[in-house]
């Protein structure tokens, strides 16, 4: 009886093995291209720094601050006078 069970086991075990070290090699494969995707982006950033960065408009701002201030992190007070200070 164990004769014929040793053949079933040893396939599982190495059925078991396979699947496991084919799921560390794709693991590896999408943190090695994570990587270089991360590498190509961190090239391409320089270029795009050197470019003149264009300022948010008013609107923009003042919905930043609106947000703010809802959120709690600006006191009515903070948010008067910064909200006077972008319209002048």
């Amino acid at each position: 009886m164990f004769m014929r069970r040793r053949p079933l086991l040893r396939a599982a075990v190495v059925g078991g093995g396979a699947y496991y070290a084919g799921k560390k090699s794709a693991e590896r494969s999408a943190t090695t291209s994570e990587q270089e995707t991360a590498a190509q982006e961190g090239q391409q950033q320089p270029e795009a720094a050197q470019q003149p960065s264009a300022q948010p408009s008013v609107l923009d701002q003042l919905n930043q601050l609106a947000a703010l201030h809802q959120q709690g992190a600006l006191s009515d007070s903070e948010f008067a006078a910064a909200k006077a200070k972008l319209l002048g």
